[in-house]
């Protein structure tokens, strides 16, 4: 199910039907990797200004500059998670009617969320995702554990974000959670595979829009199985 789900989300992904949205997808990722990029780079400058570091320690600065732009790649490795959160917020709707009226037509449609609540729903899920990745980021460099412990949380944290958004389209959100637990097994292997794409460079800029298509698929072959039994919102 989870084979023929990324098949088909991957073919998705790349489709002419999703093709503007993808291209929208990456400008706003890049955009706000951009702008983390310039605040925390324009942080560190006003540090290494107010303790005169520059003038009194020309060596330390110049090693202080290439250890803050490793630093800063890896800061924005963990921040990554929480932008795809928000950039699948902001496109979620369009990308999963498309997903839905290409590859499931004869299905009816689901539901668009207001804007705002979706939004607001991406936003509180992001900052729980940065809080959980600030807090694996402390941990980075203890072997293995660092890594196992970014892997685990964004696989959970990702799964549950991206499936319940989809699910949310056909089903109250209560609900969409309630399914998220009953097929816990299924959607965390599919946030296993969206963790292990958001550590893969370049490759993760394409999370937002994969994560949507995987997702709607799972939910609809799920959706299908019996043992679900939820009746559609009016």
């Amino acid at each position: 199910m989870l084979v023929e789900s990324a098949t088909a989300a991957l073919r998705q992904t790349f489709s002419p039907p999703l093709r503007a949205i993808l291209w929208k997808s990456l400008g706003l990722t890049l955009g706000l990797l951009a702008l983390i990029w310039l605040a925390l780079t324009r942080l560190i400058q006003a540090f290494q200004a107010s303790h005169h570091i520059s003038a009194q320690y020309p060596i330390l600065d110049s090693l202080a500059y290439y250890l803050a732009g490793f630093g800063l790649v890896v800061v924005l490795a963990y921040l990554m998670p929480a932008i795809s959160i928000l950039v699948a917020g902001f496109f979620l709707d369009d990308a999963a009617a498309i997903v839905e009226r290409t590859d499931f037509p004869e299905d009816p449609p689901g539901r668009a969320m207001p804007f705002g609540t979706a939004m607001l729903y991406a936003a509180r899920f992001a900052g729980v995702t940065l809080l959980v990745n600030l807090a694996a980021l402390v941990i980075f460099f203890v072997p293995v554990i660092g890594i196992a412990a970014f892997f685990a949380a964004n696989a959970y944290l990702l799964a549950r974000e991206y499936f319940e958004m989809a699910a949310a389209r056909f089903r109250p959100l209560p609900e969409a959670a309630e399914m998220r637990r009953a097929f816990s097994g299924r959607t965390l292997a599919a946030g296993c595979l969206l963790a292990g794409l958001m550590v893969v460079p370049i490759l993760n800029l394409l999370t937002p829009l994969f994560g949507i298509a995987l997702m709607v698929h799972l939910h609809k072959r799920l959706s299908g199985r019996p043992r679900l039994a939820g009746p559609r919102p009016a």
